[in-house]
């Protein structure tokens, strides 16, 4: 779940994004100042536009916010006031998290990537990355599925020529990091790091 507020550039609306789906498959449902999106396909909420959101609550900030208890709890309060008796949840656990590269094999069908397993402390994900400095043994940053990075990019389950990817192992540049090096390559985090705990920048 992912939530964002931006009243200069979008207006006085809360967007509410629950799962990725393609804009040709879309289906809306409006009650009130709470527009349901839908899958046509399959009837599933897929997330919710709130018009007039500062009339419920102070929202202020400039782009993604963060999703907490107390977020979730003004949401599900609001969709309630406009007549939908669904609440969400939300998987409050960090997205970004220190990550151990347990292996990397060379990519069956593209030479400059890398399939590589990751232990981000509560599971093990496979994440192909084209970094050229990526290795067995390093300590790195991993934005998990649902992490909102810095430039907007919301990081989602992809297949990248034909393996499945399920996060993204992040350069310093990506994630915004002051004196970041320009040239290509992941950010390698010194041993003192635990893996699974949540990185802060």
């Amino acid at each position: 779940m992912n939530v964002f507020y931006n009243r200069e550039g979008v207006g006085d609306v809360l967007l509410v994004s629950l799962k990725p789906a393609a804009d040709e498959e879309r289906t809306f449902v409006r009650q009130g100042d709470v527009v349901r999106i839908m899958s046509e396909r399959t009837g599933e909420t897929v997330g919710y536009n709130i018009f007039s959101a500062s009339s419920y609550y102070p929202f202020s900030g400039n782009g993604p916010l963060e999703v907490n208890e107390e977020l979730v709890g003004v949401i599900n309060d609001i969709l309630a006031k406009n007549g939908f008796d669904e609440p969400i949840e939300a998987d409050l656990s960090p997205k970004f998290v220190v990550g151990y590269v347990k292996e990397k094999t060379k990519h069956p069908n593209a030479d400059k990537l890398s399939v590589c397993q990751v232990d981000v402390g509560s599971e093990v994900l496979q994440i192909v990355c084209g970094a050229p400095n990526v290795a067995e043994g390093q300590k790195v940053v991993v934005a998990k599925i649902g992490a909102v990075m810095p430039n907007g990019l919301v990081i989602q389950e992809s297949e990248l020529r034909g393996v499945r990817s399920s996060g993204m192992i992040c350069s310093a540049r990506e994630l915004g990091l002051p004196n970041a090096p320009q040239e290509k390559g992941i950010l390698v985090l010194s041993d003192e790091y635990e893996v699974g705990q949540p990185f802060v920048f």
